[in-house]
């Protein structure tokens, strides 16, 4: 009785040492069948003056350092719990990346003043959201997969959208919570309800809608997410 406890002891003493990047990654490719790879990750010396720190790609200029995939590659984006445990165990602090698309979450992103704005105004308006993840600099309302056709039908139909909209669909990716990238910490702005089920996400068409609306409903006649 006494090893066995001491065995309990250790695995949580493990648990509990190891970064919140793991569990997270997991819970991600197991229990919701989101396809995640590691990022690249920052670089463990130097700076970027005041864009935050280096990334780990050989890429001195990266625009987005830390907050891609570089090796392995995207397409090695899996939900197999024995691959990912291997990463996340090699690489602890690797930032969460899912491989948007196809039967995962695709994404619309806006800076993050612009969200802020967004979701406030989306709350006003009543409409129902998934998860949202924040970084300093985006904000990313989390969708249901959609094709690249559907977008463009979808953007077609439309006479304006906003400039500020990023789409991440199929072929994309999205650095996910609890994630530490060049630009700051990466955290959900609307987490997912507690529990083992895929959270539940909305419809592109229906968020992309309530966007354009909450945009053009600007007092001066401008748009509240240009910036």
């Amino acid at each position: 009785m006494r090893e066995i406890l001491g065995r309990r002891r250790r695995l949580r003493l493990r648990r509990k040492a190891r970064p919140a990047q793991f569990d997270a990654a997991l819970t991600c490719a197991t229990a919701w069948q989101w396809p995640v790879l590691p990022g690249v990750g920052l670089s463990a010396g130097g700076g970027r003056g005041d864009r935050g720190r280096g990334c780990a790609c050989p890429d001195p200029e990266c625009a987005v350092p830390g907050a891609h995939p570089f090796d392995p590659g995207l397409l090695a984006a899996t939900t197999d719990e024995r691959m990912v445990r291997w990463w996340w165990t090699n690489r602890p602090t690797a930032p969460i990346m899912l491989a948007t698309g196809g039967r995962a979450p695709c994404a619309l992103s806006l800076p993050a003043m612009a969200g802020a704005r967004a979701l406030a105004e989306l709350d006003r308006m009543g409409m129902r959201l998934g998860p949202v993840v924040a970084t300093p600099t985006r904000w990313s309302l989390l969708v249901a997969p959609y094709t690249l056709e559907q977008l463009g039908e979808l953007l077609h139909a439309k006479d304006w959208v906003p400039s500020s909209l990023r789409f991440h669909g199929e072929g994309g990716y999205l650095v996910l919570p609890p994630s530490e990238v060049g630009t700051g910490q990466v955290r959900w702005e609307r987490a997912p309800l507690p529990g083992s089920a895929p959270p539940w996400l909305p419809g592109v068409e229906a968020v992309l809608d309530a966007l354009v609306e909450a945009s053009n409903s600007a007092p001066d006649g401008g748009s509240r997410l240009a910036y």
